[in-house]
């Protein structure tokens, strides 16, 4: 498991938050920063956190479309491997 998954994710929504209408953008901009907050800490996240930021993940990706879209649905991608990589549940 390996927080640079974090830290692309967290990238990819940066993106996303450029490519997105401004209704959505701040809510994307949002994630990225928790994403990077979690890739920088020493504690690993658990598997309820990452849980809430997949599902927002999947209602921004309902809410956006194009570039926007294709990059929430990687960062969700990314954050779906490492959390494949948290142990319990």
């Amino acid at each position: 498991m390996s927080r640079e998954l974090l830290q692309e994710a967290s990238e990819r929504l940066r993106a996303a938050a450029e490519a997105a209408d401004s209704d959505v953008q701040r809510r994307i901009y949002d994630q990225s920063d928790a994403l990077a907050t979690l890739a920088a800490r020493e504690e690993q996240p658990d598997h309820g956190r990452l849980a809430r930021h997949m599902n927002e993940l999947a209602e921004l990706a309902d809410a956006t479309d194009g570039d926007a879209h294709d990059a929430v649905v990687d960062a969700r991608s990314k954050v779906s491997t490492f959390r494949e990589g948290v142990e319990g549940v």
